[in-house]
């Protein structure tokens, strides 16, 4: 399982190769009962992995067809460049990393979302059990695998700060993406920065040893991180088909949420790439725990607030992010997100 790269300098737009119907001028198709449906592409922030189990759940249980949707998931390349393809027009819609939106707009592209899934950041420091870390004050004089200019490696610091260290006190040791796993199970790191949701699972399966974490959000920070977002153009052109995508993406996830196990079998050859199935199962129960925050706990999934979006965006502006940063509707397209 490759780890989920969401690098978000605030970088010019680069356009990315278009593989999607893209700009809402979707084709359509006919389902077996004769509806007509639209033909809509959504592009992953990764290669699929256990978070993206709703997806496919939705559209084997024909959550999508019934509103209106024939509904192609495929792989992305972070989420810094699917926020991009988005933005230009070269998928229908994304799915990425709340940070990476917020840059993407700074830096002029065109994209909104249309609620986060991921409200409590999966954001951590994870380790061997053998290493002993048992809080935050145990960092110090470690030495962490983090990967230069990205969300983890920019609220790090904050996440020290919070916990009474200092960047000094912790090592961070510039690695690439795909090489952070193996830079802890050979030993070279004693830990990384990393997604509880992704990493962790793999990296204990491949090393066959107990992993943990210290969570962000468990120690005084926390951020939004996943949701579906569209561009500007399908927002205004195709607003009702916005509308019924945002509702399916909702509906699937509160279906897939009651029913784990069935939503992880439906992700069965989603790819060349799709992790074992014990490395799906626990990533998907570790996404389970991060729907929420105090604000929307016990609300459907993707009903965000006000009061939470603005909280992230003054988090990333902390940490030098975000240097401009917009009023919350810049951002969130709430007249079509989800409502509870």
């Amino acid at each position: 399982m490759h780890p989920r790269r969401t690098l978000i300098g605030l970088v010019p737009l680069t356009l990315v190769v278009a593989t999607a119907c893209g700009g809402g001028d979707s084709d359509t198709s006919t389902s077996d009962s004769g509806k007509k449906l639209d033909k809509v592409t959504l592009t992953l922030n990764w290669y699929p992995y256990g978070e993206h189990a709703p997806f496919y759940y939705g559209k084997q249980k024909k959550i999508f067809e019934k509103h209106g949707i024939d509904l192609n998931i495929q792989a992305g390349q972070g989420s810094q460049k699917t926020v991009q393809a988005t933005g230009a027009g070269q998928t229908d819609f994304g799915w990425a990393d709340t940070p990476a939106v917020l840059a993407g707009v700074e830096s002029g592209v065109k994209v909104r979302s249309l609620g986060v899934m991921l409200q409590t950041t999966p954001a951590s420091v994870q380790y061997f059990d053998e290493q002993g870390i048992k809080d935050p004050s145990d960092l110090k004089g470690k030495t962490i695998a983090g990967t230069a200019g990205d969300a983890l490696s920019k609220t790090f610091p904050t996440f020290l700060k919070e916990n009474g260290l200092s960047e000094k006190d912790v090592k961070i040791q510039n690695t690439d993406p795909a090489g952070k796993i193996a830079a802890v199970i050979s030993g070279k790191t004693d830990g990384l920065l990393g997604y509880a949701s992704d990493q962790g699972p793999s990296m204990q399966n491949k090393a066959k040893k107990d992993v943990s974490y210290l969570r962000f959000s468990e120690h005084g920070l926390n951020f939004y991180s996943n949701g579906l977002i569209a561009g500007q153009k399908i927002l205004t052109g195709k607003k009702d088909l916005v509308k019924r995508m945002t509702e399916a993406v909702n509906e699937s996830w509160a279906a897939a949420e009651k029913a784990p196990d069935p939503a992880i079998a439906s992700m069965e050859g989603a790819s060349d790439q799709l992790p074992p199935k014990a490395v799906l199962d626990e990533q998907f129960k570790t996404t389970l725990t991060l729907l929420h925050t105090d604000a929307t706990e016990g609300k459907a999934p993707g009903v965000n607030t006000e009061k939470d979006w603005q909280q992230t965006i003054d988090v990333f502006a902390e940490a030098g992010m975000v240097k401009n940063p917009k009023p919350v509707e810049e951002y969130w397209a709430s007249d079509v997100a989800p409502k509870d």
